[in-house]
């Protein structure tokens, strides 16, 4: 049996040659990544979430370790869609890898508003929606929280997107049934999913003995929640067994990529690794094909769901 491995991943109508992305908010719009590694030999550069007018974030400190993982209360901060298309965009485009472009909003209207401004722009291979935003129409509440809030956000997406571009919806593991907001996301019009964003957190500073982020919460990413991802992307193939899924959270090598694969995922995204190891998404798309092959797999899409599967031979 040859031990070349077929390495092309498939989200929805995007095809891609790899089956790993970056992860949104990890490495702006890997301009920065593209000196370590070709960022164009990945899947696709995955944007930090982009909203419609600039914002500066949450005050500072911002960050806070924490075991096999860290906390960040960034805030969104980014220079809006308009800057963002002029410059960023540009670049990808330039460069000539493949993007996926994420955004977020606090209202449906803004969400409705960002997909309109990018929906003739080229270069753009699917829209990530990150609706782990709160809703300032609703108390704050977290858009990905809620099944029907949820669904408005990617409906209006969906209304304003060219159907040649496939949107996924970017899910929160801070629900009591993940599946149920999944369903809702596919039923308004999503594409696919992205799983799982961070999960909230605290970090109390001893010596000061105060918050040690100025949000107080913040994003708990990194390996701490990878297990908690993988049981995410697990519960949502088994309830939902044709939908493409993005895996993600606290994937630091090959061999934890192919847990998502294995449980469901049909691609993944590498984020927090990259702090640590600007060239991790070139060396986990390595590690991850030599795995696949010592398994005897020809090619990703072998492996996807496999783990679900009763007594199945390679």
């Amino acid at each position: 049996m040859s031990n070349v491995v077929d390495m092309r991943a498939q989200l929805a109508s995007a095809a891609l040659p790899s089956p790993v992305l970056t992860a949104s908010g990890c490495a702006a719009a890997g301009r920065e990544l593209d000196r370590f590694f070709d960022v164009t030999a990945i899947g696709a550069v995955v944007t930090k979430s982009i909203m419609a007018s600039p914002r500066s974030g949450r005050p500072t400190p911002r960050m806070a370790e924490t075991p096999a993982g860290m906390l960040n209360s960034i805030g969104l901060q980014g220079p809006g869609v308009e800057e963002f298309i002029r410059k960023d965009l540009r670049w990808l485009r330039e460069r000539g890898a493949r993007t996926v472009v994420s955004i977020a909003g606090g209202s449906v209207n803004e969400f409705a508003e960002l997909a309109n401004r990018l929906r003739h722009e080229e270069g753009i291979s699917a829209i990530e929606v990150n609706i782990s935003c709160p809703n300032v129409e609703s108390r704050g509440q977290v858009f990905a929280c809620d099944a029907r809030a949820a669904g408005s956000v990617i409906h209006a997406v969906r209304r304003h997107t060219s159907a040649l571009t496939p949107i996924f919806a970017k899910l929160s593991p801070d629900v009591t049934d993940i599946a149920d907001i999944a369903r809702a996301c596919v039923t308004a019009g999503a594409d696919g999913l992205s799983m799982i964003n961070t999960t909230l957190g605290m970090v109390i500073d001893t010596d000061t003995m105060r918050p040690a982020l100025a949000g107080i919460t913040g994003g708990l990413s990194g390996p701490a929640i990878r297990p908690m991802a993988v049981r995410c992307v697990w519960q949502v193939r088994q309830a939902l067994p044709e939908v493409p899924i993005l895996g993600m959270g606290g994937i630091a090598t090959g061999l934890d990529a192919l847990q998502f694969l294995l449980a469901g995922a049909n691609a993944v995204s590498v984020g927090t690794a990259v702090f640590n190891d600007p060239s991790a998404p070139w060396r986990i798309h390595n590690e991850l094909a030599a795995a696949l092959a010592d398994r005897g797999f020809r090619s990703v899409a072998d492996a996807v769901g496999y783990a679900h599967r009763e007594e199945v031979t390679i």
